[in-house]
């Protein structure tokens, strides 16, 4: 016969795993709404700004601005820029200037601001298994490899730097917030 602690600590377990599973659920699907979000955003400026052109006074009946100062970015200009959205297939995208940390999903966002907040504190580089204790998760190997593959990927993906293995650290670029 099984003891009551036991079975207790069946339940708890049971509990836990659905609290994370669904945990993970919440954070793709607010990582999702975020992108729909700056999608949205981004067509609403999109249809803003070419009203505002076709309706300028130097614009010609065609809404083709017949005098372009110099400086001024061209539509052609806009076009060939890379877009700063994560696309749907892309978790973590190369940093690069400009790109903030939204683009990432929660999960990797959370792993930045643990990261940067070890540094502000002047306490160094963070192992995975203090990154996991510090997002609440037990300390157990599925759990922190986890946590050091995406800590991996955001290394290699250039938002971190990694001075010894499995110590990832905020990297010498500017990413914004």
């Amino acid at each position: 016969m099984p003891s009551v602690v036991g079975l207790l600590e069946q339940h708890e377990l049971a509990a836990r795993r659905r609290v994370d599973g669904l945990r993970e659920e919440a954070d793709r699907i607010q990582a999702e709404l975020a992108m729909a979000e700056r999608e949205w955003s981004e067509w609403t400026i999109a249809r803003e700004r070419v009203g505002a052109v076709l309706s300028a006074p130097g614009s010609d009946s065609a809404g083709v601005a017949t005098d372009v100062p110099e400086g001024v970015v061209t539509g052609a200009e806009v076009e060939a820029s890379a877009p700063l959205v994560v696309t749907a297939r892309s978790q973590v995208p190369m940093w690069r200037e400009g790109l903030t940390q939204t683009a990432l999903s929660v999960d990797y966002q959370r792993i930045l601001a643990a990261i940067d907040d070890r540094i502000r504190l002047g306490q160094g580089p963070l192992t995975c298994q203090e990154m996991a204790a510090v997002f609440g998760l037990d300390v157990v190997p599925a759990k922190v490899e986890g946590l050091r593959s995406k800590a991996k990927r955001l290394v290699s993906r250039g938002w971190l730097a990694e001075p010894a293995p499995s110590r990832p650290r905020a990297g010498s670029r500017s990413r914004g917030a």
